[in-house]
């Protein structure tokens, strides 16, 4: 019978039959089996054609994939990676078999963690991610044991300015942003909220492994509250073969002490936990004798204990409960007043719990599967001379993803939902409650070795100002001589607060109720091109970014019930560009890195209506890092950091700050199962009270006694102490 009589059915059938062949010739079945010797290997983290998977209680992984090349990667700690090349006929499943060889000495590939969706290795990322790993984070814990400041200052692209001298707070620029622009993460979690200027001074950093950066516009990622980036502080997770038990003191010449106790255990099942608790304190110092605080006094507590599950097989639970409370007290120094005569103190008590989950689970078709929840509360009670301001702030949010790969394609498919509440119990004309629920998507796209493209677009349904979309795209060159090559840029916003870092310093009481004000909306770009070749590594970057309807404090033109200051959106956008340089040369025990930062942004003046330089953003900065250890008994370095001229925005002394050069020194040795430490910064002296005085000689209109803080206050500092494993 020819085909042309045949019956309807029969051809449709035909026609099912045909595609169905098709599919499953289109694709083929891989199973990996990873031995050491003769031992399975189990949990082994394995990249697939850049999908990560984790292997089972058996060391087997099965994963379907397009015919072709097939390259696997298999990383587990205590091993040394290993790569292998196969190439997949279709139609029949493959066997792969993957030997791994024991270490003594673990070298990892680095895995950006949470920053992004995928979890490739960075070497594979398209967007940027700057990772500082453990063996930095230590050295920095040396430095301030009670907070990550430091850590963040050596960041190239960060900086850590001052917001309020009186109470030492201070919130963290990147690219020479506003600090409200940065979203700060832990584990991928907001369980800092919107924690404002004092949120970075709290959070001690002896419990983390990795710190992620991403600069420029993230919010196709992680919605609002991501215009300038994001920093992801990663925790450490229980070490699989030994326990751990560290006790940390560290004493500083400026009054500073600091006590951490970190505690860590895998046990025999499947659990393991680890447990942060700190106490800090820090003694109130006038340094240059005028009868105002230079360093302000706090005694602050933290404990921070954090749960995890995997089965080996793919599914993993992560829980962690985090409370902090402390008390900061500056201004006026105990029987000194202010120049009119009166007394004027500058207190914060701050109070704040959180709690997280995050759990990922592998599906039968090779998908992963996540969710991550979270919730945070802080309560405050500010003292602003005669004024009293409490507040609650909490923040809720809960998303969940799927993971997928088909061919060439990495996909994740999200929906999130994130509230935000605030409450003003003095001054309830600013209270608000924000509710934003999202989808999202992203895609990677790799059609050749040496070329991954991705692009991620995310919309949220803001409860009081609409609809926002947020694209990015990015792409990733690589050649095999070294080279690579990012382009970015994204698009993003920001729901308006009356939180600025300038009333962050002066408080509400004088702030005008605001009125009706549009989102502040960003896009950025930037190029980022890469060589490698041996020791030496270099990384250049120039960037741009552009924020419209940019809130800005002014002064009101119809003052009333106390009201002196009011916040509008700016006429014309605020414009950054700049570029990034950094070298690094790593041979054996010695590490060497230079950064170059040049930053120029300028803004709408909001009282004569002209451009001017963003306040306080230096075009120059540079550093120089030398860290060398010496066997396995120890280890030292050396830095030297230097910070060009400012911008200074209501000075009555100055218009620009002078350059200025720090110098400093950490040295560690190990006596048995202790580690101690001695640490110098500043040794050249500076302080910004040397060149000019810290308060003013009147009163400024938004409240403040103080000038922008552009230098260091507290000069040469030392400290050192003792870290011991017991």
């Amino acid at each position: 019978m020819s085909l042309r009589y045949a019956h309807p059915g029969l051809l449709v059938l035909a026609l099912l039959f045909g595609c169905a062949c098709l599919a499953h010739a289109q694709s083929t079945t891989v199973r990996v089996e990873v031995r050491s010797g003769s031992e399975s290997v189990p949990g082994v983290t394995v990249v697939v054609n850049g999908v990560t998977r984790t292997t089972d209680a058996q060391g087997v992984l099965v994963v379907e994939v397009a015919p072709g090349r097939v390259e696997i990667t298999a990383v587990k700690s205590g091993f040394a990676p290993l790569t292998a090349t196969v190439q997949v006929a279709p139609g029949q499943e493959q066997q792969v078999l993957i030997d791994l060889t024991r270490l003594a000495t673990v070298e990892e590939e680095v895995v950006v963690v949470a920053s992004t969706r995928t979890e490739r290795r960075i070497e594979d990322q398209p967007i940027r991610v700057e990772v500082v790993g453990q063996d930095e984070i230590d050295e920095k814990v040396f430095m301030t044991p009670g907070d990550v400041s430091m850590m963040l200052t050596e960041t190239n692209g960060l900086r850590v300015q001052v917001t309020s001298p009186s109470l030492g707070a201070a919130s963290v620029r990147v690219q020479g942003l506003r600090g409200r622009y940065t979203q700060v993460l832990a584990d991928g979690l907001p369980l800092y909220g919107q924690t404002g200027s004092v949120g970075v001074l709290q959070i001690p950093p002896m419990d983390l492994g990795q710190l992620e950066v991403i600069k420029g516009v993230a919010s196709a990622l992680y919605g609002g509250s991501a215009l300038g980036g994001v920093i992801n502080l990663v925790s450490r997770r229980p070490a699989r073969d030994r326990r751990e038990r560290e006790v940390l003191v560290n004493r500083t010449s400026r009054g500073g002490t600091d006590t951490v106790v970190w505690l860590s255990d895998r046990g025999r099942g499947r659990w393991g936990y680890t447990f942060l608790g700190g106490g800090h304190w820090q003694e109130r110092t006038d340094i240059d004798r005028d009868g105002w605080t230079d360093l302000p006094s706090y005694r602050r507590a933290v404990a921070r204990p954090r749960f995890t599950w995997e089965d080996g097989a793919g599914r993993s639970l992560f829980f962690t409960v985090g409370a902090m409370a402390e008390d900061r007290q500056g201004g006026s120094m105990p029987g000194a007043t202010s120049p009119d005569g009166t007394v004027f103190p500058e207190d914060l008590t701050t109070t704040r719990f959180d709690v997280g989950l995050i759990g990922r689970l592998l599906t039968e078709s090779g998908k992963i599967v996540s969710f991550r929840s979270s919730g945070y509360g802080q309560w405050n009670r500010h003292q602003f001379g005669e004024v009293n301001e409490r507040d609650v702030h909490h923040t809720w949010f809960g998303e969940t993803t799927i993971t997928g790969q088909r061919d060439k394609h990495i996909w994740v498919l999200g929906a999130a939902l994130q509230r935000d509440l605030y409450r003003a119990k003095d001054l309830p004309d600013f209270d608000y409650t924000y509710s934003a629920p999202g989808v999202f998507a992203q895609d990677d796209y790799s059609p050749a070795k040496w070329l991954i493209m991705s692009a991620s677009g995310r919309v949220d349904f803001h409860s009081d100002f609409g609809t926002f979309v947020s694209p990015r795209v990015s792409a990733l060159l690589k050649s095999a001589t070294g080279w690579t090559l990012r382009l970015s840029g994204g698009t993003g916003y920001v729901p308006p607060t009356p939180f600025t870092e300038e009333t962050e310093a002066t408080g509400l009481t004088r702030l005008a109720p605001l009125g009706r004000l549009d989102p502040e909306r960003g896009r950025s770009a930037s190029v980022d091109l890469g060589w490698k070749r041996g020791p030496l590594e270099i990384t250049a970057t120039l960037f741009r970014s552009a924020i419209h309807d940019a809130l800005t404090l002014r002064e009101t033109a119809a003052p009333g019930a106390g009201a002196t200051m009011e916040i509008v959106n700016a006429v014309g956008p605020t414009r950054t560009a700049g570029s990034e340089l950094i070298a690094r040369f790593h041979r054996q025990e010695m590490d060497l890195i230079a950064t170059h930062m040049y930053v120029w942004s300028t803004e709408p003046d909001p009282a004569l209506g002209v451009r001017r330089e963003v306040p306080l953003n230096p075009r120059h900065t540079a550093g120089l890092d030398w860290l060398l250890n010496i066997s396995t008994r120890g280890r030292m370095g050396i830095e030297l950091f230097y910070t060009g001229r400012q911008q200074l925005d209501d000075s009555p002394y100055r218009r620009r700050s002078n350059p200025y050069v720090l110098l400093g020194m950490v040295a560690e040795w190990r006596v048995g199962r202790a580690r101690l430490f001695v640490n110098a910064e500043n040794l050249t002296g500076v302080r910004q009270t040397d060149q000019e005085r810290l308060v003013r000689p009147s009163r400024g209109s938004d409240g403040r006694w103080t000038v922008d803080v552009w230098g260091p206050l507290e000069g040469r500092i030392v400290n050192g102490g003792v870290r011991l494993g017991f």
